[in-house]
């Protein structure tokens, strides 16, 4: 990457005048007249070394090896602006034509990582605040396994415990009322169209069978909503594109010993007491922000054992790290999860959460909220059958997820360039289509003569498809795929307006192979990125 080669001329420059290491930072220049890149090291180091910022900035200066640099200033208070040569620019699109892929991370990636995401109860049919979660664990996955990390994608279904009571009570009311036998739904029950669907069906299929919610009636209404809720989610994450490696059932930490096996080991080192009949963990002690119940006083445990029995099955499996997609109203639960692990020993970066805000639709101006219990939704196979998988990936995590999302319904449903999602492929479709009109068959564009790409504005577009890598890391890094998202958008401008401005196919073939090598380049990163994004890259439109 050129901004690697920016900090390793800058650095060496620093040690060859003698000076101890210090941290600055080199970063691209906000303006062509700045440079390509730009350092605040003398501004960072002055008071270090004893040399005034403008001075310290003028040894930088001439300390630096100019045979990569065409100019180097010396700007404001002290900071040093490099300028590339433009062959060392067009080495970076070389090296991308040659390569056609990322390289390799400046950071280290864990060897393995477990992404846990969307994981929502079987208790009804996924909306578009299930479906901002599936995008954001999706992409994510993909990001680390385009930095070479062995990524598992896994859905834990939560299908024992009390909302499986109320789910299956609830649908037994409603198949007593399609017999003609009105009943009431539990308190905190659940309300939604999905349940009269199935009740009337089951009606239809077993008449009065069930005339009293006995035992037998819970588990046989239990069994029936999760197995049909469980085949509908999986349908819709298909339809969205969402790929998982396994699927994890809650109950099979009850039916193993998992549980109990848990709670023994948190006894064992001190992180569990009992108090009012119940038993505790002692988060607080470990940075928890409160203490949380294990285990309630009628000896049923809670959702916060179960989940700690389900990570020490994940650490048992050999990973390595473990990210969990969550909503941001789970933070306590968060820090009581992170307080048992450093319980039991675990590793402090073995365990991290990417965060995300909710989501609500905007239409005509007015934003609503959700709410799966009270059966307000918008389902997310409502969602995809209207706007198709493309549209609703890219507006599901094009903000980053710490932001509220309002889904704009009217931008969405737009079929002009104004969507940003056919802005962008249709940067990818008209770059095919020139590829086709020039007729020059396969090419080795790697061993193309790039000397002709003068313009800035060509110099410019090759330092953009460099930063792809970076991208790449900071959205993995950062749990922030929505950076992919912007870096896409951002590439589709700036061809768009090269293209627009400069004419590629002509007469003069040094010329017009270069441009081609260019914009070969361009198709390359837009490719990469919307696999990324897992979006589609049509060759026509």
């Amino acid at each position: 990457m050129l901004k690697s080669l920016a900090r390793e001329l800058v650095a060496l420059a620093w040690k060859d005048l003698g000076f101890p290491p210090i941290d600055a930072e080199v970063d691209p220049s906000l303006r062509p007249e700045f440079g390509d890149f730009s350092t605040n090291l003398a501004l960072v180091g002055a008071k270090t070394v004893g040399i005034s910022p403008r001075e310290l900035a003028l040894r930088v200066a001439a300390a630096l090896n100019r045979d990569r640099l065409s100019r180097v200033d010396v700007a404001g208070p002290g900071f040093v602006n490099l300028f590339l040569k433009p062959e060392v620019v067009h080495s970076a699109l070389r090296g991308l034509l040659g390569r056609g892929e990322p390289s390799a991370a400046e950071r280290t990636a864990p060897k393995n990582v477990q992404i846990e995401f969307v994981s929502s109860n079987p208790t009804g049919p996924l909306t578009v605040g299930h479906g901002r979660q599936a995008v954001l664990g999706d992409v994510l996955a993909s990001l680390y396994e385009a930095l070479g990390t062995a990524v598992v994608r896994e859905y834990y279904f939560n299908d024992e415990g009390h909302q499986v009571d109320l789910l299956a009570e609830s649908l037994w009311v409603r198949y007593r009322e399609a017999l003609g036998h009105p009943a009431e739904i539990p308190e905190g029950g659940y309300h939604g169209d999905y349940l009269v669907r199935m009740g009337h069906d089951l009606a239809g299929r077993f008449g009065e069978r069930f005339a009293t919610f006995d035992a037998e009636a819970a588990k046989w209404f239990a069994q029936e909503a999760i197995s049909h809720i469980s085949a509908t989610i999986k349908a819709d994450l298909d339809a969205m594109g969402v790929r998982f490696d396994r699927w994890f059932s809650e109950g099979s930490l009850h039916r193993s010993g998992e549980v109990a096996k848990a709670l023994e080991a948190l006894r064992a080192r001190g992180g569990a007491y009992e108090k009012d009949g119940a038993v505790w963990l002692a988060a607080e002690a470990h940075g928890g922000t409160k203490d949380s119940v294990l285990v309630k006083s009628d000896g049923r445990p809670t959702y916060l054992l179960v989940d700690i029995a389900y990570h020490i099955n994940k650490r048992q499996r050999g990973l390595e790290r473990v990210i969990d997609v969550q909503g941001a109203d789970h933070q306590t639960e968060q820090t009581s999860m992170k307080a048992a692990m450093r319980i039991l020993g675990f590793p402090e970066e073995f365990l991290t959460y990417c965060q995300h805000q909710f989501v609500s639709i905007k239409e005509g101006g007015q934003a609503a909220r959700m709410s799966t219990r009270a059966g307000r939704f918008v389902l997310l196979r409502d969602l995809l059958d209207e706007l198709g998988r493309d549209v609703v990936r890219y507006f599901l995590v094009a903000r980053k997820p710490e932001s509220h999302l309002e889904f704009d319904m009217e931008l969405a449903r737009a079929q002009s360039l104004d969507n940003p999602v056919h802005y962008i492929q249709y940067a990818h479709t008209r770059i095919a289509s020139i590829l086709r009109k020039a007729q020059i068959g396969e090419s080795d564009w790697a061993a193309v003569d790039l000397s002709p790409l003068a313009a800035q504005e060509e110099l410019g577009l090759i330092k953009e498809l460099d930063r792809l890598d970076e991208v790449i890391e900071e959205a993995a890094f950062g749990f922030a795929p929505h950076l992919v998202a912007e870096y896409i958008l951002g590439l589709a401008r700036a061809f768009h307006a090269y293209y627009d401005g400069h004419r590629v196919l002509g007469e003069d073939r040094p010329l017009m192979l270069a441009r081609l090598a260019l914009l070969q380049g361009v198709r390359t990163v837009l490719l990469q990125s919307l696999e990324i994004l897992g979006l589609e890259a049509p060759e026509a439109m």
